[in-house]
């Protein structure tokens, strides 16, 4: 008789499972658990140029850059000798007369596929980021590059164009941070011995706009370490800078501070080079108009002795052991303080790149030492997953190791396939392959698969049909994404998110411009999620992103989404395409030229003979 009941009770309660589960009534269901911890694969033996400088582009394309003064890279500009020029005085390499490399390439993400740019101006240490329209944005750099903008348009024969005297800072915009803000133009913030920041508007011309920022001058100490400052536009329209050892909140249209945040200890920004992220912005519910909190992550570095003592020749250089700590800080409370935490290992001069289901990936640097050239041992060779909604002593996790040194001037993007691009490493002041030379100059570009892609996993991977789905989105607006799970038996809305993800432009361990917003869908109805992009421009501002569906910590792969003011309300699949269509366009020289007014060739709508045929209204 007890038997009896206790298999009625069974069959009643797996009944109730089978009924309330796909309806989302039992509530959201854990991520999926794996013990999988990553894989590596060589994506190109030879990526051309060595990857100080990278940024993913809406066509699939990343934009790999170096300096342009070395002297030669691995790949040669087309036309052999007649794509020369002499070598910029001042050169690392004097011994070479004339340039005849590429010191930037497109690398397709997809085939490893390398195209040589050129690019002139020196832009050894410059800034970047991707205007609204999907041109990237260089800024600044040395000698010739020190005030130079230049653009590349995501087209498929496009190449640089250069404006030397772009910028309004009669000095070096050189370690300077370019940060986009709400109305899409950019903020450069400070550079070697720039205690200034200014405006300006994403293309080639620029109206002057300076503004003194003294916080520059009280955090350089006698060894800098203020330099590439982490900045992040806050929902308010704020700045969070933190240079240093410290950190403020800034309205950068008045200059006036309006917070000053508790300090860290040691130097956290180059050459201290700790690593630093915007922690995702979380909208728990659709019509939310500001996230649930505001984090800023900061981790590893080193003591402010680190750079000085690995200058040291005699009897030999002192790598001091990076910083093992992370300082957490919650800006949205009345009194923010910083939690700190340990990592596994210590870091100096990683990359913290955020992952499409919201988690943060630490790789890359090494464990003693500081920034700069062989100014660094130890290779930190094993990635680190952090997860920020797991309780403290619960948030890392490592990763399978890499056999590959990434230590000064190397980077790394996440793709829009969920894998993470690493490329470069050059502690040299030169392209360096001699036998005897301990960290060789790196050209071979791997691909590194976070554990979503376990293929055990597979089977509850979201896919994204593009062609029925929006891709053209406005503040506030409700916008429609189509998605299948091959095993859609118990998926329910509250075990999906959507994250919209800014590619960043990445370098010297900071990833400019990089952020994340997570939404909560509307509905589910079939395969038809109904959902509500960011509520303004200073929660995400305008431009491209990669939208992922995430079920149960497993991302789709991307879909790119262009996000606007435009209040005309766009129908399913309508996308409008806005990639220039440029051939050349380089200056013929850099000195203070820029180029004449090119027509932009905007292409037709998206194909729309696959809409859906509906007019849902949900």
């Amino acid at each position: 008789m007890v038997s009896t009941s206790r298999a009625t009770i069974y069959s009643l309660v797996y009944l109730l499972l089978f009924i309330y589960a796909p309806l989302g009534i039992l509530g959201k269901q854990p991520d999926f658990e794996t013990s999988f911890i990553g894989s590596w694969v060589i994506d190109n033996p030879d990526s051309g140029v060595s990857a100080m400088q990278m940024q993913l582009l809406p066509y699939n394309k990343i934009i790999i850059f170096d300096l342009t003064n070395s002297g030669q890279s691995n790949i040669s500009l087309p036309g052999n000798e007649t794509n020369c020029r002499p070598m910029p005085k001042g050169s690392l390499n004097e011994e070479i007369k004339y340039d005849c490399w590429a010191h930037a390439v497109e690398y397709d993400v997809d085939n490893a596929a390398v195209r040589p740019l050129k690019i002139l101006t020196d832009c050894w240490c410059s800034s970047g980021g991707m205007a609204s329209d999907g041109t990237l944005i260089s800024t600044g750099g040395f000698k010739d590059g020190a005030r130079a903008i230049r653009t590349m348009s995501p087209c498929e024969d496009c190449d640089w164009l250069e404006n030397q005297m772009g910028l309004g800072s009669p000095r070096c915009r050189r370690y300077a941070t370019q940060e986009k803000l709400e109305d899409g133009s950019f903020i450069l913030v400070g550079g070697r011995d720039q205690f200034t920041y200014e405006f300006f508007k994403g293309t080639l011309e620029n109206e002057i706009r300076q503004v003194e920022f003294p916080f520059l001058l009280q955090t350089k100490d006698e060894f800098e370490d203020n330099l590439y400052p982490f900045t992040y536009l806050l929902p308010d329209a704020n700045l969070f800078i933190f240079a240093n050892d410290r950190g403020i909140i800034l309205n950068p249209k008045t200059g006036r501070v309006v917070r000053t945040l508790p300090n860290l200890t040691g130097s956290r920004s180059y050459p201290g080079t700790g690593m630093s992220a915007l922690l995702p912005l979380k909208f728990s519910s659709p019509e939310a108009k500001s996230p649930d909190s505001v984090e800023v992550l900061i981790c590893g570095g080193n003591k402010k002795e680190a750079f000085p003592m690995a200058q040291i020749k005699k009897p030999r250089p002192i790598f001091l052991p990076a910083f093992q700590d992370c300082g957490r800080i919650r800006l949205s409370d009345s009194d923010p303080k910083w939690e700190i935490e340990m990592m596994p290992s210590r870091r100096v001069m990683g990359d913290m790149l955020i992952l499409p289901n919201a988690e943060l990936l630490l790789l890359n640097g090494a464990s003693n030492g500081s920034s700069g050239w062989r100014m660094a041992e130890v290779p930190n060779l094993t990635p680190v997953v952090y997860s920020p909604n797991k309780s403290p002593g619960q948030r890392f996790k490592e990763m399978a190791k890499t056999t590959i040194p990434r230590m000064y001037h190397s980077s790394s993007a996440v793709l829009p396939d969920g894998k993470v691009l690493v490329a470069g490493s050059n502690t040299n002041p030169n392209y360096d392959f001699r036998p005897k030379t301990r960290y060789k100059t790196e050209l071979r570009a791997e691909k590194f698969s976070p554990p979503y892609l376990d293929p055990a996993l597979e089977v509850n991977r979201p896919q994204i049909s593009q062609d029925l789905s929006q891709r053209n989105l406005t503040y506030g607006h409700q916008f429609l994404v189509v998605v299948t799970v091959l095993d859609n038996v118990n998926v329910n809305v509250e075990d999906l998110m959507v994250t919209l993800y800014a590619p960043p432009f990445t370098t010297h361990g900071y990833s400019h411009n990089q952020r994340m917003i997570v939404l909560t869908p509307v509905k589910l109805t079939g395969k038809i999620l109904k959902m509500i992009a960011p509520p303004g421009p200073t929660i995400a501002p305008p431009g491209y992103y990669l939208l992922h569906v995430v079920h149960r910590g497993v991302p789709s792969k991307a879909m790119w989404v262009q996000l606007t003011n435009d209040n005309e309300y766009k129908p399913c699949g309508y996308f409008k395409v806005q990639l220039r269509s440029r051939i050349g366009g380089m200056i013929p020289n850099p000195v203070g030229v820029v180029n004449p007014p090119i027509p932009d060739d905007i292409g037709s709508p998206y194909p729309i003979n696959s809409l859906v045929p509906f007019g849902l209204i949900f």
